[in-house]
């Protein structure tokens, strides 16, 4: 009697075409939440830098804030951008004037304007083969809020 043949390393060859593009996608699953956890972060570093641009209008407190919240990605203070517009114009950089007519309190104006933190981050993807089909993403983070106190200097709320 006659025994069928046993196909012999059918499944090593399918096991071969297979475990490529499952790691591919295992790891390009772990590249995809890299990016969202360093969307994230700039977006928290953006939003804390501005809050304390509520309170204190120092531009190097600010940036120190900001890289400070997203010192895990790399983020320097050099890198957060601080802006004070106008409540009128939004949209355009630096459109805060130093005196309002009419402030009686004499705050320098600042009180009345929008501080907008900007925080950038380059992402590359860690994976070669994704890293070279998409190439480096910019992030970006931005925050803005009305600026309710006006405080330069040593009295400010992270001091010197």
């Amino acid at each position: 009697m006659r025994t069928p043949k046993q196909p012999r390393g059918q499944s090593m060859v399918e096991f071969a075409l297979i475990v490529p593009v499952f790691v591919l996608l295992l790891v390009g699953i772990f590249d995809f939440g890299r990016a969202v956890y360093g969307y994230s972060t700039i977006n928290n570093a953006a939003r804390e830098a501005a809050r304390l641009a509520i309170v204190d209008q120092t531009v190097a407190h600010i940036q120190a804030e900001g890289a400070g919240q997203a010192a895990t990605i790399g983020i320097l203070a050099a890198d957060v951008e601080v802006d004070f517009r106008a409540i009128e114009t939004p949209d355009t950089p630096d459109s805060c004037a130093a005196d309002i007519p009419g402030d009686d309190n004499n705050t320098g104006g600042i009180v009345f304007c929008v501080a907008v933190v900007t925080v950038p981050y380059d992402y590359e993807a860690v994976t070669p083969m994704i890293g070279a089909l998409v190439g480096p993403i910019q992030l970006i983070g931005e925050s803005s809020f009305k600026v309710d106190f006006n405080c330069e200097g040593a009295e400010c709320p992270l001091g010197e």
